[in-house]
């Protein structure tokens, strides 16, 4: 038996050449990892020095988090700003495209945790699954 589909369909993706498709996961593994995700949640009230991350995300470590900034630093995501003060200052702050963030990742978080119980569900039914194998 074949389906036919309607002209009209869109695909769910839209698809792109195979480098820009490599582009893409690096940015969706930037913006998706985890760290990066509670560091811009932190920052999405204003600057904040590192200490003040820290506390706010908690459980990263010292040297996580100074990875976690560089790169968001580097991705045009953070800027830094070191202030000429005793002692020494610096601040983190969400950019224009940093901040562009805070919206999409307020929309997965929603539908993190309404989607929460069912996933968890389909998990236990898995490994239930696998265990009796």
């Amino acid at each position: 038996m074949e389906m036919k589909v309607s002209e009209d369909v869109k695909p769910a993706f839209v698809e792109h050449p195979p480098e820009e498709c490599r582009a893409i996961g690096q940015i969706v593994d930037r913006i998706g990892d985890k760290w990066t995700v509670m560091v811009v949640g932190a920052l999405s009230d204003g600057p904040l020095r590192f200490n003040a991350i820290m506390r706010a995300v908690g459980g990263v470590s010292h040297r996580m988090l100074t990875l976690t900034l560089r790169a968001l630093e580097r991705d045009g995501l953070v800027t830094r700003t070191a202030y000429a003060t005793i002692p020494p200052k610096v601040e983190y702050e969400l950019t224009v495209l940093g901040r562009s963030l805070i919206e999409p990742l307020r929309v997965l978080a929603t539908w993190a945790v309404k989607h929460r119980p069912a996933m968890e569900k389909a998990r236990a039914k898995f490994d239930a699954a696998k265990n009796i194998d």
